[in-house]
């Protein structure tokens, strides 16, 4: 059994899985309409395999050290829910987390930039349309629920297979392709490939996922109202958050 993991070395899981997994889609992305350049379907399907792959591994390497949250509004969620329990998340270790989760999701498309030999520079593609605000807001909402729904359950176990599959799915049944994560949003407009998002829609799309966000819980105190010990979301049990397309 690991020892409780200290605060760097939850921040930097943190960095890393939000890192990774923006290199992940950005990178499938581009690899995607390389070798299906004329076949959007295609392209959505190899970038959302690959990030589907990348997210339960991820989750089954970092859950054990930070609770694989990759997700400021995750992170935020664990916070409240918990902020009376022994050895939750604090105030500071939440500021902390969702800084690493930016930069790391920042880090993360520059990174796929470099590998594939993209030019680094911030994405011209608008998607500041109402219908995917909607999408987003659904699609945050699902993650939420789901995510307590495990930890409530005692099924954290479950994390890393269960996200994974509700964000691939979500990538078909949402216009948005299912962000749901801030920080992963603002990583994405770094990268002026196919999943990248232009600076000007970030905060549709951040908005969005709040809103999402508080549904999400709203169901969850519903449906689960008997949490357990907060500190599921932090060391022993993997139950994450984050999402893409």
């Amino acid at each position: 059994m690991l020892m409780p993991a200290t605060l760097p070395r939850r921040l930097l899981a943190e960095f890393l899985g939000a890192m990774l997994l923006v290199t992940a889609v950005v990178g499938s992305g581009i690899m995607a309409t390389t070798l299906s350049p004329h076949d959007g379907g295609l392209q959505l399907l190899e970038n959302s395999t690959a990030t589907v792959f990348a997210l339960a591994v991820l989750i089954l390497i970092l859950g054990p050290v930070s609770g694989a949250h990759f997700n400021p509004v995750v992170t935020v969620a664990a916070w409240w829910t918990g902020r009376r329990e022994p050895g939750a998340l604090t105030g500071g270790d939440t500021v902390a987390y969702i800084a690493v989760q930016t930069v790391g999701a920042i880090t993360g498309s520059v990174l796929a930039n470099a590998m594939f030999g993209v030019s680094q520079g911030l994405s011209v593609k608008d998607r500041s349309d109402t219908h995917l605000w909607l999408g987003e807001t659904i699609a945050t909402a699902g993650l939420l629920l789901l995510i307590f729904a495990l930890v409530r359950t005692g099924r954290g176990a479950l994390a890393a297979p269960a996200v994974a599959a509700y964000i691939g799915a979500a990538y078909w049944f949402t216009s948005s392709t299912s962000f749901a994560n801030p920080a992963i949003t603002i990583g994405r407009a770094f990268t002026d490939t196919f999943a990248g998002i232009s600076p000007g829609s970030v905060p549709g799309f951040v908005a969005a996922q709040i809103i999402g966000a508080l549904i999400g819980l709203s169901l969850a105190a519903v449906l689960y109202p008997r949490p357990q010990s907060a500190a599921a979301f932090q060391t022993e049990t993997p139950v994450p958050v984050a999402a893409v397309p």
